[in-house]
């Protein structure tokens, strides 16, 4: 998994038919997603149920590229050499999910995966300076964690142009999770995003039957994010 700034536009298969998990994420990938983005959810640090590291094993064969684990779960800890096993190629924790975020990054890292850091709307950057060198990917979430097709919270953008100033010429990609579209896109592209987080803006009008409106919404955001650039 090499590093790039180029816009990289991650589906989450939260918006995906569960029935199809396998065919959806090799229907998007054909399509030209980059990455296939997990958001694991466990009813307690967020208000709903997802999936699990048995999930995320099962769709790993599916997945040609990078598997982007959102961790929206607390305690986290315990379950990250599960998600490490089940094929995970960036693991993200919630600096919000418990005292000890840097003792997860370095459980994280331990694994040999890429370490994310994801970020409320709610939460500042101060604490984020400190974990630089620690971090391959910061996630600045445009809407509160826990239930997809939210609208996105505007306040966020200049967060992420703060964040870029902050990370400078590191090697840490920021994502942008939440009411991700090609109206939103490149407002965050141009404050320095890099991936792209998009659930019902992607999965709108597609099937695995029918997926070529699947390509066609990855398409239209991308280029909305690189008509910012």
């Amino acid at each position: 998994m090499s590093f790039d700034r180029r816009i990289k536009i991650a589906p989450s298969i939260l918006s995906a038919d569960f029935a199809n998990f396998g065919a959806e994420c090799r229907a998007i990938e054909a399509e030209g997603a980059d990455w296939v983005h997990v958001d694991v959810m466990d009813g307690h640090f967020v208000p709903n149920i997802t999936f699990g590291p048995a999930t995320c094993a099962a769709i790993r064969p599916h997945i040609k590229g990078v598997m982007d684990v959102h961790l929206m779960i607390a305690p986290v800890d315990p379950y990250i050499e599960a998600f490490a096993a089940a094929g995970a190629d960036v693991i993200t924790a919630h600096v919000e999910a418990g005292p000890h975020i840097h003792r997860t990054l370095q459980a994280i890292r331990n694994t040999g995966k890429k370490a994310g850091l994801a970020i409320n709307p709610g939460t500042g950057l101060d604490g984020v300076e400190n974990l630089l060198d620690m971090l391959d990917l910061v996630c600045v979430m445009t809407v509160n964690p826990g239930f997809g097709g939210q609208s996105f919270i505007a306040s966020q953008v200049d967060k992420v142009r703060r964040l870029r100033a902050l990370i400078g010429d590191r090697p840490i990609h920021i994502e942008i999770d939440g009411g991700v579209t090609p109206v939103t896109a490149p407002l965050v592209a141009a404050a320095g995003a890099d991936v792209l987080v998009a659930g019902s803006a992607v999965f709108k009008g597609g099937s695995v039957s029918d997926p070529a409106p699947y390509g066609a919404n990855i398409r239209a955001i991308r280029a909305a994010a690189e008509a910012a650039l």
